[in-house]
Order: C-alpha cells, then sequence, then structure tokens
C-alpha cells in the first residue's frame, strides 16, 4: 500500500501547491548558511540568556574555525565532533566545521566516558569541541586519554554569558581552563584570521552530517547525512509552514545534538533569517521565562517537555501571546495533553513524525487547516511513504491493514557509517528504488493521514495474538489520573507474553494501581488486558525526554 499522489485531498493544507512534485535542488549546507547571513547580517541568530549574537558574528567566527582547522591539517571528510550543550559555539563549530570541508558528529553531552569513547572510536573523529563545564570537560579529557583523537578544543561557557550573568562564572572558568592540560587547546587560540581555503563540496555525495541513532533498538549506529539530506528536509519543513518569512523567534530547548533541533531548530530558523532563544539544557521555569521574555513565536519539543511545562506553577502567569505554533516529535503525543496545552497556551500543537535516517522529518500534520489528533500527519513535499508486508517487505500490506512504513525522499540516509551489512537491511529494494524501513507499524487513513499503532520490535505476543503496547497506553492516558504511561510485555508460563502498564500519576492523584487495573481492562479486548498496573513516582526517559521502553524492559528483567 502506497501513499501516493491518488491521496492528494492533503495538498491544500500545504504551503506550496504541488509538494509530490516540488524539487529541491543539490545544496550544501555551507551555500544555505552564507546565503541567509548575506540577507540577514545585522540580524540576531541566537539569543542566549539575554545575549545576542548575529549572523554576522556567527559567520565571521564560524569561517575563523574553518581556517584554524585547516591550519591544523584537517581536510575535507574528516569527522570533528561536537560534544556540546546548546551554546551560541555550537553554531560556529557547526558550520565552520563544513566549511572546512569536514564532517560533524554530534555527541551527547550526556554521554560516560565509555559511550563518549566507543562512539569517538567508530566515527574516527579527529577533534573534538567541547567547554569548560565541570559536566563535560573531566569527561572529555579522560575520553582524549584513551582514545586516538587528536585534538580537544575547549570553549568557555562564561565568556558566551551576557556579563552580568556570567562574572562569577567567568572566575570558575579561568580556574577550570588553566586546568587544561597543555595537550587541549582553547576555542579563542583554534580561531584564525583570514578566510578557509575553498573547498568543493558535492551535496548529493559528501556527507555532512553522521548522526547516531539513539540505540533505543540496538547498539548506536552512526547514520550516514549528506549535505542534501540535511538542507533538503529543512527547504522541506519551511515550504510546509504557511508564516514562512514572518517574524520568527524560536524556543532552542530541544539538544542540538539530536537530529530534531538539527533540522527544526537550527537550520530552519537560519534559512528563514530567525532568531534562536537558546538555553543550555531544559528547565521548564527558565523555558517559561524565556518564552515571555523573547515573545517566541515557536517552540519544538517532545511531549514530556509540554507536560513539564503544564505542570510548573508560573505556566498559569505567562504569556503566551506570541507563541503561534508548537511541533511534537520524538514520541507519540498523547491527545489529553495536547489538549490542555493548547487550552493553556493558545498556540497549536501539532505532531510529527520522522528519523535520525530521514535526517530529522518525514511527515507532519498541517500548521493550519484540517489536523488529525493521534496521527503523524501526511508526508511532507517530495516525500513518498508506503506501508509494507509486517512478514514480507518485498510486498505491500494488504488494502486496509497495517504494515512497515517505509519511506522515499532526499532526506533519506546514504546508510549506516561502517555497517553495510545493517544498511542492507535498513531498505527494501522495489522496482521504483530502494526505501526505507521504519520498523514502525503504521496505518493509512482518510485523506493520507498515518497513524503509527506501535514498533514490529515492540508488540507483545499474547498467546498467538499482537498486542500493540501504545494501544493500550492511548486507553490508560484517557484516564484523568494518569500522567505518563508504558507498557511491556512480561513472561508468562501460559501465554508466552502478557502486558504490563507502568504508569506515573497527575499531581494530587493517589489511585491505586488495583483501581487502574480494573478501569484498564474494562476497556480491552481479552488478549490486551493487563495482569498489572504498577504505580511509579517515575519512568526512564531518553536523553531528550521521551519514555523509554527498551530501559524499562532492562530495569524489570533485572529486578
Amino acid at each position: 500500500m502506497t501513499v501516493s499522489k491518488a491521496d492528494e485531498p492533503w495538498r491544500e493544507h500545504y504551503a506550496h501547491p504541488n509538494p509530490w512534485d516540488m524539487a529541491f535542488p543539490p545544496l550544501s549546507v555551507p551555500q544555505m548558511f552564507e546565503q541567509s547571513v548575506r540577507a540577514n547580517g545585522s540580524r540576531p541568530l541566537v539569543d542566549f540568556m539575554g545575549r545576542r549574537f548575529t549572523y554576522a558574528q556567527l559567520h565571521a567566527e564560524a569561517l575563523a574555525f574553518a581556517t584554524g582547522l585547516q591550519q591544523l591539517g584537517i581536510a575535507k571528510g574528516d569527522r570533528i565532533g561536537l560534544f556540546l550543550p546548546n551554546v551560541p559555539i555550537y553554531v560556529s563549530a557547526y558550520y565552520g566545521a563544513m566549511l572546512a570541508g569536514a564532517t560533524v558528529v554530534n555527541f551527547s553531552p550526556l554521554y560516560t566516558v565509555a559511550e563518549l569513547t566507543a562512539q569517538v572510536a567508530d566515527s574516527g573523529a579527529r577533534l573534538l569541541v567541547t567547554v569548560d563545564s565541570s559536566a563535560l570537560l573531566p569527561t572529555a579529557l579522560a575520553v582524549q586519554e584513551q582514545s586516538a583523537l587528536e585534538w580537544l578544543v575547549v570553549g568557555s561557557l562564561a565568556a558566551q554569558l551576557p556579563w552580568a550573568k556570567g562574572v562569577g562564572m567567568r572566575l570558575f572558568a579561568r580556574k577550570s581552563l588553566s586546568k587544561v592540560p597543555a595537550r587541549a587547546l582553547r576555542w579563542d587560540d583554534v580561531l584564525a584570521d583570514g578566510v578557509p581555503q575553498p573547498v568543493a563540496i558535492d551535496p548529493e555525495e559528501d556527507l555532512a552530517l553522521l548522526q547516531y541513532t539513539g540505540g533505543t533498538t540496538g547498539t548506536p549506529k552512526g547514520a550516514m547525512l549528506t549535505h542534501q539530506n540535511i538542507t533538503a528536509n529543512t527547504r522541506q519543513v519551511m515550504a510546509i509552514d504557511p508564516q514562512a518569512g514572518e517574524r520568527d523567534v524560536i524556543m532552542g530547548v530541544l539538544p542540538m545534538f539530536h537530529v530534531f533541533a538539527n533540522i527544526c531548530v537550527l537550520n530552519r530558523t537560519v534559512v528563514n533569517g530567525g532568531c534562536i532563544a537558546m538555553l543550555p539544557r531544559f528547565d521548564a521555569g527558565q523555558c517559561l521565562k524565556t518564552l515571555q521574555r523573547v515573545e517566541a513565536t515557536a517552540m519544538p519539543g517532545v511531549p514530556t517537555m509540554y507536560q513539564a511545562l503544564l505542570d510548573h506553577p508560573d505556566c498559569g502567569r505567562t504569556d503566551f501571546s506570541s507563541l503561534r505554533i508548537c511541533i511534537s516529535g520524538g514520541a507519540p503525543l498523547p491527545g489529553p495533553l495536547k489538549e490542555r496545552f493548547e487550552a493553556a497556551s493558545g498556540a497549536r500543537l501539532v505532531e510529527g513524525y520522522g528519523l535520525t535516517e530521514t535526517a530529522g522529518v518525514a511527515s507532519a500534520n498541517p500548521y493550519e487547516g484540517e489536523e488529525r489528533t493521534g496521527t503523524i500527519g501526511q508526508p511532507i513535499p517530495a516525500t513518498r511513504m508506503r506501508l509494507l508486508d509486517k512478514e514480507d517487505p518485498t510486498r505491500d500490506a494488504p488494502e486496509g491493514e497495517p504494515g512497515e512504513l517505509a519511506i522515499q525522499g532526499p532526506q533519506v540516509m546514504r546508510g549506516y557509517w561502517r555497517r553495510p551489512e545493517e544498511a542492507l537491511h535498513a531498505f527494501a529494494e522495489r522496482p521504483d528504488g530502494r526505501w526505507l524501513r521504519t520498523g514502525d507499524v503504521a496505518v493509512l487513513e482518510e485523506g493520507g493521514y498515518l497513524r503509527i499503532v506501535d514498533r514490529i520490535k515492540d508488540m507483545i505476543a499474547v498467546g498467538g495474538f499482537k498486542v500493540f503496547p501504545s494501544e493500550v497506553e492511548a486507553v490508560l492516558l484517557r484516564h484523568p489520573s494518569v500522567k505518563e504511561a508504558l507498557v511491556i510485555g512480561v513472561s508468562d508460563p501460559y501465554r508466552g507474553e502478557t502486558p504490563r502498564a507502568y504508569v506515573t500519576l497527575m499531581a494530587g492523584a493517589s489511585d491505586s494501581g488495583e483501581a487502574l487495573a480494573k478501569w484498564l481492562n474494562g476497556q480491552l479486548g481479552k488478549h490486551e488486558r493487563v495482569d498489572a498496573v504498577v504505580v511509579r513516582e517515575s519512568l526512564p526517559k531518553t536523553m531528550i525526554g521521551k519514555l523509554d521502553r527498551k530501559a524499562l524492559r532492562a530495569e524489570i528483567g533485572a529486578s
């Protein structure tokens, strides 16, 4: 089953009249960045805790970093690692590395020494950029000692803050930097005068980014994203925004190391000439204050972020009047959460869908017009989707039945870094080309809307029946006392597996697990019924804050 031009009623919801036929000519990331700098040089690109950095300033710093990299011997195709929180030098390092012809590798600031060492080795990164934070610098120094990393570049966090906010931190930073071994370089010392030597980039062949998967389905793999993957997806995202070109101040609370923020916060804002209100990490109170201070117009986030904003005592006192649109991704958006956030903020909260392997975004609900709560919306321009048979990916799913979602488009990765066998399994070869297999089971609804019903690996086998955990979770989340829910399969001597639910409760709720299980099972088919509902203080989450089913399984299995 293919989502094709036959499903065209949704076309009218997008800004471009012919999204299926829309072309995105080859474009490198440096070309995209420099085009915007020429048009918006004096405008602010980043607002960092009240200090503003213009397009021209960050472009000049990116050029100086690129020149410095080339003087160190960094050549086209070399990998440059970014081990950074959301700070202004992330922008300079990201674009500067690509101006030098290098490939950026994003590393999570939450990685342990062992995790970062493994990914530095796998990527072959020659140089790593970090800041003098006590949470990051010791890890980076340990990795430098244990790996083949040639250079560690350390920036000053305090030097990027407004003076009034950075006095105390500057004193701390000077002491911290004084302890940096001689083998580490200071950020300012790497910046060089002049302009970098031009590097010929083939947008459709050369890699811009090695983006490691989150590892929720196994060992993290480096998705090879070309310059065209990044720039095409950026332009696809802008094509569905009916307010493109208007005042644009976006909350930068998603971590920049994640592919969602890479496209929907950094690159799309650069293309649109907007400003990123950047915070080093997500804190609900600080986010609300910043949103009101800068009069933010948009905020991409994950569902747990929107829940945290609602839970914060300042939510009811925050002026949301400037906020037009919020985009939810990374995890399914519960309908009740969407309703509560829209009622509190007055902004539209739309759900989208994407993967590391699609450079960020593959589908979205329209920003204006009809949306379909609980769906991932419709394919974005120039993106095709089809449903494959769950047992045989060489065939399409039977008409009207769920199937594995497969994607084709200019944003789809080239493959996995140094893992050709795994890359082969990631694609289904069909007469009309190769299709990325997502591992997500979806159904196609009227109007071309797609609904994810579960991941193939998450399905629970109950006495020969397949149970989708997300469907059970959706029922649980309709209960007024349930805040978060995860359902996993646990061993059952008779049925093989049986579903079990784990929940957290809304503030003030005191429902017992027994009462919730009785309520839930009364609304489920016999094979879907849970053996228990376990009430917990918290549920495990990934680095970007989405609920982590894999971690819960590991925790329960080890207990």
